[in-house]
């Protein structure tokens, strides 16, 4: 941008308080300074600002208002406006009450008197939008480390999996992938199954009911086990399909058991992979005894043999008596599948810990057997309590969960801290975080909704006291 050829024919006599004016409308903060660095006048460019920076600083040296890593650059500042505009800004940490505020300084010789004109940017909003980058590239970081996790989960438990396994595209029933042991049963002499069409090195009639099955599954989602035999072998197998949606495209699992292990599913030791996951893994019947479960879970219940639980129920263990369990089972009848259920866990010996499980419906041979994964750690909304920086559910779903954990009153309670949040939390977005319109806003004085905002632990209240 070009300067004024002639400032003074342009500007005119620019009378001093419309100066001080566009002073403040170009800057946060104006502070004037004499020849012997005491400040004599300051301007702010909001009234939060003000309040937070305004009281002791007129008639205190400039250094003695900043924090001690910031006193050598107000030094410099001095020294270099003394002959000049700085060229350089400075960032200073201007004291606050306990805390600081961070301000991006420059400064300009002010008439011939020796005194000096200080502007200063508050950096706040950006540190805050930083804050929230560094958050969010964490939050990718995390998510994408799960998902590294999973992925590999996946695949460890695809390829060493003895049964053969077999993922096809919906539409073209084409073989998108399959594991060693489907590829060892399946492929053939030139032992390659991707891309190939399934059914593949199948007899005509394990051809036509597995296209069956294949019809069956995209029509409906679900469809009962057939058996086939592979040509050259003599073990009869059974195949299962399960129907699922990969990004937009819908894909089929196809599994084949050996008819001798899926006719007796319910056998009283879980796969050697299953027995080893961190997790816990617990197989039931339909009504939620237990068959079988794995040494993570027996280790969470604090028990030490798999015969202590199996004919027991799971609901012994889990956080609700006579909620929990049901409402699993129901969503597994009707859904055949639950995703990330909150609940806790408690052992034998007292111990308990909270969890979220996922469970799945399966049946074979007309028995219905359920698998549920119990990982530990899952999030939970926080019980109500007291005291500054508590955290509060911030939903209706989240406050549904707290019903029989908590007394209703702490719930009646819960949820107006909730309303009253969200509410504060809308003022300062739509005021741009400015605390002094936000309180206008709610119809709250200043000193009122700070007192709330650090009560629920909203903004950086520790440097903006005066």
């Amino acid at each position: 941008m070009k300067s004024f050829k002639s400032p003074r024919k342009s500007l005119g006599a620019l009378d001093a308080d419309v100066a001080a004016q566009a002073l403040v409308a170009s800057a946060d903060v104006a502070i004037v300074v004499d020849q012997r660095g005491v400040i004599r006048d300051s301007a702010f460019g909001s009234d939060e600002l003000g309040d937070v920076l305004a009281a002791g600083l007129v008639g205190q040296a400039w250094v003695d208002t900043v924090s001690p890593e910031s006193r050598a650059k107000v030094g410099a500042l001095l020294a270099e406006a003394a002959t000049g505009p700085t060229l350089r800004a400075r960032q200073l940490n201007q004291r606050a009450g306990t805390g600081t505020v961070p301000l991006l300084y420059r400064a300009l010789p002010l008439g011939d008197a020796g005194r000096i004109l200080a502007i200063g940017r508050d950096l706040r909003p950006m540190a805050s939008l930083q804050n929230r980058l560094v958050e969010a590239e964490q939050s990718i970081v995390r998510d994408y480390a799960r998902i590294r996790s999973a992925e590999a989960r996946y695949r460890l438990l695809f390829q060493v999996s003895s049964e053969p396994v077999l993922v096809l595209e919906g539409a073209t029933r084409k073989i998108l992938d399959a594991n060693p042991a489907a590829i060892a049963l399946l492929g053939g002499p030139g032992g390659r199954l991707a891309g190939r069409q399934f059914p593949a090195g199948l007899d005509a009639a394990a051809t036509t009911a597995l296209e069956a099955l294949l019809a069956e599954v995209l029509a409906t989602g679900r469809g009962d086990g057939v058996r086939v035999r592979v040509p050259a072998t003599t073990t009869e197998y059974v195949a299962f399909a399960s129907l699922f949606r990969q990004d937009d495209d819908l894909q089929v699992l196809v599994r084949l058991a050996p008819a001798a292990v899926a006719a007796a599913p319910s056998a009283s030791r879980l796969p050697e992979l299953l027995e080893r996951l961190p997790d816990g893994f617990v197989v039931t019947t339909a009504a939620g005894l237990i068959r079988s479960a794995n040494r993570a879970f027996l280790d969470l219940i604090q028990l030490a043999t798999e015969v202590q639980v199996r004919g027991e129920s799971l609901e012994r263990w889990l956080g609700r008596p006579g909620v929990d369990l049901p409402v699993l089972l129901a969503n597994l009848r009707e859904h055949g599948s639950v995703r990330a259920f909150a609940t806790t866990v408690r052992g034998e010996l007292g111990a308990t810990a909270e969890v979220e499980i996922a469970a799945v419906a399966a049946g074979t041979d007309g028995e219905q057997l359920l698998g549920f994964a119990v990982h530990v750690g899952g999030a939970r909304p926080a019980v109500a309590g007291a005291g500054p920086g508590r955290q509060l559910p911030r939903s209706v779903e989240q406050l549904a969960e707290l019903v029989g954990r908590v007394p209703l009153k702490d719930l009646v309670r819960q949820t107006t801290d909730v309303i009253e949040r969200l509410c504060i939390e809308a003022a300062l977005e739509l005021t741009h975080d400015n605390r002094a319109s936000a309180a206008e806003m709610l119809g709250l004085s200043r000193q009122s909704l700070y007192l709330k905002l650090r009560r629920y632990g909203l903004g950086d209240l520790d440097g903006e006291r005066a």
